[in-house]
């Protein structure tokens, strides 16, 4: 690196950088900044006047090194970014690199045990208080907490549930206190300043993800035990009976992508007003062959019904993800036509 790379800021660098993407990507990038990034970089652009090869070259290598080495810490942890980049770049850069990068860098709690099996972790918290339970699976991907709620007894998976959507700020002396427990069975990791975990958000993610069991079980005891609660967590998230909800175009964009034998059993297990909704947006024939189905399936079992209903919701949240479909869920979320 030469004396004149080394004398630009980082500010200085991210400017240049962001003149080599181009307007276009450019603008992408800074919808993710503040909007005093954005204005502290806008400066930095306007005096850059010229930028040479061999400087762009430099700044373009140093972005790939630590956009590299972050993707090694998000995955592996620290450590692990290290080891790969002591072996690619030698110890003494891969040193710089994630010294720059951990410099920033705060440590999401419970970070040490984000790429362990849910059963494991099960196995480490299934013993503990429900709260205790709520908070390492507020701070756990989506995922892995869904597979963990799943497999929780149901006489506790509501009450954890309930945790979590009303947690709120937690102190570093309790996350700290919750770790060192998981610490004497797996490792550790520290924490910094107060952080948000938790709330209505985080149970929507978690019950997005598991079965429509659970997912059934739970909301029903909300239920009882905190209506207003329930009614919240409802608003965010969407169930099979929900269709009744979607608008046309919306419905027969996710019947294109739904399985025929899927639609039919859980149409099995729904109301009227559901199988009416699906059946208006099809063909009259479609809409015949369906009623066929269903009752060439004969009685069929719940769980079935349940896995079937999910598999399509599924694919509704999907279409909703990727902006194909949008479906309104009051609170002035109104579709305007």
């Amino acid at each position: 690196m030469t004396s004149k790379q080394k004398q630009l800021t980082g500010r200085q660098k991210a400017a240049v950088f962001l003149i080599s993407l181009g307007p276009e990507k450019s603008a992408q990038v800074m919808k993710h900044m503040s909007d005093e990034e954005i204005e502290q970089l806008t400066l930095e652009i306007a005096h850059v006047r010229t930028i040479k090869g061999e400087q762009l070259d430099l700044i373009v290598d140093e972005f790939s090194q630590l956009y590299i080495a972050s993707q090694y810490i998000a995955s592996g942890g620290i450590d692990y970014a290290k080891q790969v980049l002591e072996r690619a770049l030698g110890n003494e850069k891969a040193l710089n690199i994630i010294g720059r990068l951990t410099a920033s860098l705060q440590i999401k709690p419970f970070d040490f045990i984000r790429k362990t099996d849910p059963s494991q972790i099960l196995n480490f918290i299934s013993g503990e208080h429900p709260q205790t339970i709520a908070l390492i699976m507020s701070y756990l991907d989506p995922q892995q907490a869904a597979a963990i709620l799943s497999a929780l007894p149901s006489e506790r998976q509501s009450d954890v549930a309930r945790r979590i959507a009303i947690m709120d700020r937690t102190s570093p002396e309790i996350i700290r206190e919750v770790e060192n427990i998981l610490e004497r069975k797996i490792s550790t990791l520290g924490t910094q300043d107060y952080t948000i975990a938790g709330g209505i958000k985080a149970i929507v993610n978690i019950l997005n993800k598991v079965d429509r069991a659970t997912e059934k079980t739970i909301l029903e005891t909300l239920e009882v035990q905190d209506p207003e609660l329930s009614e919240e967590i409802k608003k965010l998230m969407f169930v099979f009976e929900d269709i009744i909800k979607m608008d046309d175009r919306s419905i027969q964009l996710v019947l294109r992508e739904v399985d025929t034998k899927d639609l039919a059993m859980a149409l099995k297990g729904s109301s009227e007003e559901v199988g009416i909704k699906v059946k208006k947006n099809m063909s009259k024939r479609a809409g015949q062959m369906l009623e066929e189905d269903m009752t060439f399936l004969g009685p069929v079992r719940l769980r079935d019904v349940e896995e079937a209903q999910q598999r399509i919701v599924n694919i509704i949240r999907r279409l909703e993800e990727s902006g194909e479909i949008i479906i309104s869920r009051g609170g002035g979320d109104e579709l305007i036509v």
